[in-house]
């Protein structure tokens, strides 16, 4: 069966891609060349993972600050309003 290019394949399904392989390697009944193999696309497929978490991280974080800096401006201006009622 061919593999997908990892770019086509969403992080959960390399996720489960990477746990496949491990039980592979941990069961101890692969060969030599091909746990080798396994091994290095195991090694690839954590990196994109820890990639791809750190981008998320870091966009949540940004959102995070937008949001907190957005409902701070509410705050203020319906602070202001409040004194204004005439």
């Amino acid at each position: 069966m061919p593999k997908k290019s990892t770019s086509t394949k969403s992080f959960e399904q390399r996720f489960q891609e990477l746990e496949q392989i491990v039980d592979q390697l941990e069961s101890g009944e692969v060969n030599l060349d091909h746990g080798l193999e396994q091994f290095e696309r195991g090694l690839s497929l954590a990196q994109e993972l820890k990639k791809k978490l750190t981008e998320v991280e870091n966009k949540v974080e940004i959102i995070k600050k937008k949001f907190s800096k957005d409902l701070g401006d509410i705050e203020t201006k319906e602070s202001g309003d409040i004194g204004n009622t005439a």
